[in-house]
């Protein structure tokens, strides 16, 4: 109650005193939940249940305990109730522990945890992330029409129904049978029998009524039954409240109605999933938190300096809870409408769906849990593509497409104020750069994986010497810091440029440079003029670039020796110096050694100058 409640009056009179923010209501009940392993364990050890009677030391081995079983930010949380235990002490009927078992340190520092400004969130897997985006933003763009049709005609056809004499029943199905465009609402076929297949209950209500119209208890029931029988032999069917569901290509290849039979149930567990697909989507493409996704309300897109917006609560590390702007595109803007049309709460776009069902409103997690069951369960009737299992999280959404734009120009300062980071280094901070950090599972999508890093190596290079050190030596160093100071005088003549606008033109540089322990390779395919590894030897059919088995990097000229290479060829030629010393030692291997050392000679000479 005290991480719910930190400036109650009572907190403040026992001289307790933290900050004003409350801790998130499931953070307070996994600290809460701490309390129970404490007294497992203490019974256990055959520990008093009254835990100011512990010594020190039973502290510091319940901790060790936990550590065998969990991951380090899990004991953290174990560390974190037991030190509250002696601070909350004042405020606490039973005063709490009479000393702190680690004191002077914070919680994570007693389980050796440093902040290393590492994001530890992970990128949702490409093989998941297109699946489940292209099934959502599908339920919203086909499926979210009929879906939405059928709600209104079936919210339509049970506000008019109404109770009827027993001597208008008859007449009031003759009627309705009358007309050629009513058709039988049925489920999947049942063989050999008709009146199985009809769904009795929702044509009684389609035809307005809320008696038993097809009671089985009397004669005239049963006679409508013979009616309604007669219809459906004839073909006058519909699968559920439907009868022309877009059509989709499904797996087997054939075409067909996206679902097989949307009756009420059916159709109340597609509106449910509708709307997580609708939470998916924003979740994917705005790159807000989960908290600021559930806060926003009906009517809350809008357009802010000339673009369309969404409004909501931003929470996190702000106790004014002031309202944002996030920027958003047009189908994520078609996404919230479709949620806010699904949603029964009188304010929040997010919410439930149907009036006295099992709905339990709306958890962010369970959501999108059981989107990716549904999808991978019915997609032999919707055409979807099947969704890798896996845990996915709510903020694994913002990270990954944080990481999937970091590569625009200006992405940096952007993606600061997208993400509402604090407002250092030009509206982004390391917060970002963990958000934007690249992941390897992406590298096949977005680029080569050997080509990424490469580029990665040249920006550091690159950056190396805007810095004004030394990035090599040679005529390729000569050559490549040519070309970075071209990429500078374009990037200066720009208007508007940052560092963004430079790397973008560093990638249209296309500099050709492999990077190696003894040297980098400048090789141009284009030009390969100079290339000794080229010289005099038949090029491998299919291959291109260099031949790094024949690599000279002494006499070629593409060879580029960075102040990191010069080390390794100090000790090479120490090493040829011992073996030059060696006793007994063939004139011919003397004369090969003695190549050697002139060559790594003239690597260190060009280094030296």
């Amino acid at each position: 109650m005290i991480w719910l409640n930190p400036r109650h009056p009572a907190v403040l009179a026992a001289g307790v005193h933290l900050k004003p923010q409350p801790r998130e209501p499931r953070t307070t009940a996994l600290r809460a939940g701490t309390m129970r392993a404490l007294a497992g364990w203490a019974e256990t050890e055959g520990l008093p249940a009254d835990l100011s009677r512990w010594d020190v030391e039973d502290f510091h081995r319940y901790i060790d305990a936990q550590r065998q079983r969990l991951t380090l930010s899990s004991v953290n949380e174990h560390v974190v109730v037991i030190k509250a235990l002696h601070e909350f002490g004042p405020a606490l009927a039973c005063g709490g522990l009479p000393a702190d078992p680690w004191p002077g340190q914070p919680a994570n520092h007693v389980l050796g945890i440093r902040d290393t400004g590492e994001l530890t969130t992970p990128v949702i897997p490409p093989e998941t992330w297109f699946p489940l985006v292209r099934s959502a933003w599908t339920y919203i763009d086909v499926f979210g029409t009929d879906i939405l049709r059928a709600l209104a005609l079936w919210q339509g056809i049970q506000a008019t129904a109404r109770t009827f004499d027993t001597t208008e029943l008859t007449p009031l199905v003759t009627d309705w049978l009358a007309d050629p465009q009513h058709r039988v609402p049925v489920r999947p076929a049942t063989a050999g029998d008709p009146a199985a297949a009809v769904n009795w209950s929702v044509l009684t209500t389609m035809i307005g009524a809320t008696n038993n119209v097809f009671n089985t208890g009397n004669p005239a029931g049963r006679h409508r039954r013979r009616l309604v029988v007669d219809a459906v032999d004839a073909g006058r069917t519909q699968p559920g409240l439907l009868n022309d569901l877009t059509e989709v290509t499904r797996p087997d290849g054939t075409r067909g109605p996206w679902h097989h039979c949307l009756h009420p149930l059916q159709l109340w567990l597609e509106a449910v999933a509708l709307r997580n697909a609708c939470y998916i989507f924003v979740a994917a493409l705005s790159m807000m938190r989960d908290s600021e996704i559930r806060q926003i309300t009906h009517d809350s897109v809008v357009q802010h300096f000339g673009a369309p917006a969404v409004v909501s609560t931003k929470r996190k590390r702000d106790p004014g809870l002031p309202a944002r702007h996030w920027w958003i595109i047009e189908p994520a803007a078609t996404a919230i409408f479709t949620a806010s049309q699904l949603s029964l709460h009188p304010n929040l776009a997010f919410g439930r769906v149907r009036d006295g069902g099992d709905d339990e409103g709306f958890a962010s997690q369970h959501a999108i849990d059981s989107f990716i069951r549904r999808v991978n369960t019915y997609r032999r009737y919707s055409g979807l593509p099947v969704i890798p299992d896996g845990r996915i999280t709510p903020h694994m959404f913002r990270r990954t497409m944080s990481m999937l734009t970091r590569d625009h120009p200006g992405s940096e300062i952007a993606l600061g104020i997208q993400l509402k980071h604090v407002t250092t280094r030009a509206l982004a901070n390391r917060s970002t750069q963990g958000y934007t950090k690249a992941a390897p599972a992406w590298a096949r999508h977005l680029d080569d994986a050997l080509a990424t890093t490469q580029f990665q190596r040249l920006q550091d290079l690159y950056d190396a010497h805007r810095r004004g050190e030394t990035i090599g030596y040679g005529p390729a160093a000569d050559r490549i810091r040519d070309t970075f100071d071209s990429v500078i005088r374009a990037s200066e003549q720009a208007q508007h440029g940052d560092a963004r606008v430079e790397y973008d033109l560093l990638r249209r540089a296309s500099i050709s440079i492999r990077f190696g322990k003894l040297n980098h390779c400048t090789l141009d395919e284009a030009n390969p003029v100079g290339a000794k590894c080229l010289e005099n030897t038949v090029v491998p059919a299919g291959h291109h670039g260099a031949l790094v088995d024949r690599c000279q990097p002494a006499r070629c000229g593409n060879s580029l020796f960075g102040p990191e290479h010069v080390p390794a060829w100090r000790i090479e030629e120490q090493n040829l110096l011992t073996l030059l010393d060696t006793p007994k030692i063939a004139p011919c291997r003397k004369t090969a050694l003695r190549r050697e050392l002139d060559d790594v000679r003239a690597v260190l000479r060009k280094a030296a100058r």
